[in-house]
């Protein structure tokens, strides 16, 4: 029986070592040693039942990248007791990065009960309310991985000296970084290979790489400035705050004549209390763009712009502004032309940092659009480096699992032109139209003849204006304008068309024709029905025509047709201001001569009895003279 009493000392054992692990785990974490903290969490929380240690210990797990656990942390917490607040958000934000968007939602709902006025979370779950819409068209891109050997996460590249510059972890390992276990992050340069892949990251040659992070890196358009992102130390040494945080600083190197770089000059706006980093020039180099978390901003990281001055310096920094910026992350900015490309996840996103589009004019920026699926996924997303054409480019993305680079080309959308001929008698499909699409842009005329099932379908390019026109003998040709200039996505414009007879003399009422009481002008909503008529009688040059006005019976019969005369040539003036060939139409006003019923005068009739009397119309004469 003596051996049972070990059993309390042994109880005690093991209680003391996991309450070791957890306090060497808080002291890791509290100094952003996440890979160290995430192993002694999880040695500790295999004997402690800790919510908070759990929660610490998915945060941590996050950080260095393991998310299936880091979410199987934040699902025990949950059991324990229902996550609220950030630690809420922070599980939802992990949760959409693994795909888990209906236990995302879940949670972003808990944040939103208790901070309905966040912006981000009702971004986030409007996200996934409308993810259908990041997958709209998943052809325009083609994405690749490029594979640099030397690399174990490799991201930001940029084209550098007939290769690529990159920001990546060295395979062979460094000093390590506490953050997650591997080395400090440096410049790299790779070249392409014969063999079709790249050649293995060489460091940066220069005063550039240091022991700790170095990168990412944007290069002037002469190639001889290099503006990146740094830690900020000196020597062996990381500089923190009174908070123990040490901070992200942007430094500008020049090329030297060795080709090396050196002459290390620290950003006039960097801060010992803030970050300042990822730098974008435009390609006059007049403007910068970096991000900061500096104060006086809207939450997170946001982009900010300097404009070069007289001297040679950048002016102070100014916010972009909440169009671009949000309360959460907006980071990796890069200029082309008046465009910006940014990564964010304070806005609409599929998961984690989605890569967003925005234009310049002046000095405000357009509504940030997503370049979705396959640009983006549900995990971070960034780096959106386009050739100067906008048809290819890098970006970077940890969809993998780690960060990566990979190379785009942009596809045209698909753009059809497709509809139906029918008979505006019967609605039966109509065999024998003679279709004709004249691409406005290049003056190219494309034609087709209608089947049986009266169809017509012609492709289109993207950036171009068309006009289609359909006729048949004894039948009136119509025509329909079509632009596919800013459509960006896959499309088919549907064009249906109901031809009618020509009949001679056959009065045809022109709908939606009126005029004010008592005047003749032309008023805005029949100037867009007289719109549609002159475009017709220009569809069919070879026919006359006459537009005819009439009146109901109230009012005497020589004012009725004074009044529908004023009318009808008001009209015909319109038309061939339109562009109407004047000596192919011709203006009559009948007054209360033709009536459509019953109501003649002294015949009490309703307001819409009439109104039926009081009508334009238009009718066939004859053919046109020929010229």
């Amino acid at each position: 029986m003596k051996p049972l009493s070990i059993l309390p000392v042994l109880a005690l054992l093991v209680s003391s070592c996991a309450q070791q692990h957890l306090t060497v785990a808080d002291k890791a974490y509290d100094r952003m040693a996440y890979a160290r903290a995430s192993a002694h969490y999880d040695k500790a929380l295999a004997r402690l039942n800790d919510r908070g240690a759990m929660v610490r210990a998915a945060d941590a797990h996050d950080h260095t990248g393991d998310l299936a656990k880091a979410a199987s942390w934040y699902a025990k917490a949950d059991q324990l007791q229902p996550l609220s607040g950030s630690d809420a958000l922070n599980y939802g934000r992990l949760l959409q990065r693994l795909g888990r968007t209906s236990d995302a939602a879940t949670q972003f709902e808990r944040v939103l009960a208790d901070r309905p006025e966040d912006a981000v979370v009702r971004e986030l779950s409007l996200a996934i309310a409308t993810r259908d819409a990041f997958f709209v068209d998943t052809t325009l891109f083609t994405i690749r991985p490029v594979i640099i050997p030397g690399t174990t996460s490799v991201f930001s590249a940029i084209p550098y000296q007939g290769g690529l510059l990159v920001t990546a972890e060295n395979a062979d390992n460094g000093p390590e970084n506490p953050w997650n276990g591997s080395s400090f992050l440096d410049l790299y340069t790779t070249k392409p290979a014969s063999s079709g892949n790249w050649t293995t990251a060489m460091p940066l040659e220069g005063e550039v790489n240091g022991r700790f992070h170095d990168g990412p890196a944007v290069l002037s358009a002469n190639g001889r400035e290099l503006y990146f992102t740094r830690s900020d130390y000196y020597k062996f040494r990381l500089n923190k705050d009174q908070q123990a945080v040490s901070h992200l600083m942007l430094f500008k190197a020049e090329l030297q004549q060795d080709g090396r770089w050196g002459n290390i000059m620290s950003f006039a706006y960097n801060g010992i209390d803030f970050s300042a980093g990822h730098a974008a020039l435009s390609a006059d180099g007049n403007m910068l763009l970096y991000v900061s978390d500096m104060p006086g901003g809207f939450g997170g990281t946001d982009i900010y712009r300097c404009d070069r001055q007289a001297d040679g310096s950048w002016g102070y920094p100014r916010n972009l502004g909440p169009t671009v910026n949000t309360a959460a992350h907006e980071m990796f900015p890069t200029l082309q032309g008046d465009t910006l490309h940014f990564s964010s996840n304070g806005h609409r996103t599929l998961g984690g940092l989605d890569i967003l589009r925005a234009v310049r004019n002046g000095d405000e920026w357009s509504t940030p659009e997503n370049l979705n699926y396959p640009i983006n996924s549900a995990r971070d997303d960034f780096a959106f480096v386009p050739t100067a054409d906008g048809r290819s480019g890098y970006l970077s993305s940890d969809r993998s699992g780690r960060d990566q680079v990979y190379t785009f080309v942009a596809n045209a959308p698909t753009l059809v032109l497709e509809g139906a001929f029918t008979s505006e008698a019967d609605q039966a499909p109509m065999a024998g139209v003679r279709v004709e699409l004249l691409d406005e842009t290049t003056g190219i005329r494309t034609e087709l003849t209608t089947g049986p099932d009266g169809m017509y379908r012609f492709p289109l390019e993207p950036g171009h204006r068309y006009r289609v026109l359909g006729g048949k003998d004894g039948m009136f040709t119509e025509s329909r304008d079509i632009s596919t200039v800013g459509q960006r996505i896959s499309r088919t414009y549907t064009e249906d068309f109901q031809l009618m007879p020509v009949v001679v003399d056959k009065p045809i009422v022109i709908e939606n024709i009126y005029y004010d009481y008592d005047r003749w002008e032309i008023r805005p909503d029949a100037a867009l029905e007289l719109d549609k008529v002159a475009r017709l009688f220009m569809d069919n040059p070879g026919l006359r025509f006459e537009l005819s006005s009439h009146t109901d019976s109230r009012a005497s019969d020589t004012y009725n047709l004074v009044l529908s005369d004023a009318r009808a040539n008001s009209a015909v003036d319109y038309l061939i201001r339109k562009g109407v060939d004047p000596g192919r139409i011709s203006a009559r006003g009948y007054g209360e001569q033709k009536l459509v019923n019953h109501c003649a005068d002294d015949v009490p009739c309703s307001e819409e009895e009439h109104q039926a009397n009081r009508r334009t119309e238009f009718k066939v004469i004859g053919t046109a003279a020929l010229p």
